[in-house]
């Protein structure tokens, strides 16, 4: 959820409904101009939501997802659709979002849910997770420098590379990643009096932990 100036809230709903509370109360309808999203088991559909630091200017909502990017088959010969870690940006009209355009688009899949936060420098941290099960190549991913999955991404506000990112530049790794060797994180913060980056990564058999983090740095 986001709460926007004035007191009303803007709640996500997996399903792909994004809706408002205003004034206390639930708006019966959701809001317009969320795009079609996958929530099927670790695709988690509708996900975090973030104001931009300058929202009582642009007014720019930012929002991470599960993008359908196309179809798979299971291993009894069913058709299901798979999707890819995105965030859009729309702009919040009072009512709805409009001039809704993706900034950022993984180009791969089975990443799992994703969190969002604008850090005190104006760059967007985004946590993307990945597989907790399957073969070898799978589970190693979080290690990977040219895979997204596990790791912790900066951007800037339009989807950019930051030039003091960490690995710009450094062959064998995408230049947004900001941290790598993550579990699943399910909470991202702002520390509000140092500013630090707080990310919590948690997994189905214990282990949990909340890492401050630190660019470059493999958790």
């Amino acid at each position: 959820l986001a709460f926007l100036p004035g007191g009303d809230m803007l709640v996500t709903e997996r399903v792909g409904r994004l809706r408002l509370v205003r004034n206390g109360v639930l708006q019966p309808e959701p809001v317009k101009g969320t795009p079609k999203v996958v929530s099927i088991s670790t695709m988690a559909g509708l996900m975090d939501i973030a104001l931009h630091p300058r929202f009582a200017e642009n007014k720019w909502i930012y929002i991470s997802y599960h993008k359908p990017v196309g179809m798979g088959k299971s291993a009894d010969g069913k058709d299901f659709p798979i999707a890819s870690n995105s965030i859009l940006r729309g702009t919040w009209d009072g009512n709805q979002l409009t001039d809704v355009r993706d900034i950022f688009v993984a180009d791969d899949v089975d990443m799992e849910m994703s969190r969002i936060a604008f850090g005190q420098d104006g760059m967007l941290y985004m946590t993307i997770g990945g597989p907790g099960t399957g073969p070898p190549e799978s589970l190693n991913r979080p290690q990977h420098g040219n895979d997204y999955a596990r790791k912790i991404l900066r951007m800037t506000d339009e989807g950019g590379v930051p030039k003091d990112n960490p690995f710009v530049g450094k062959a064998g790794f995408k230049p947004l990643i900001y941290t790598m060797g993550h579990r699943t994180q399910l909470g991202l913060a702002i520390n509000p009096f140092t500013g630090e980056v707080w990310a919590g990564e948690q997994g189905p058999n214990g282990g949990d932990e909340v890492n401050v983090l630190k660019p470059g740095k493999n958790y």
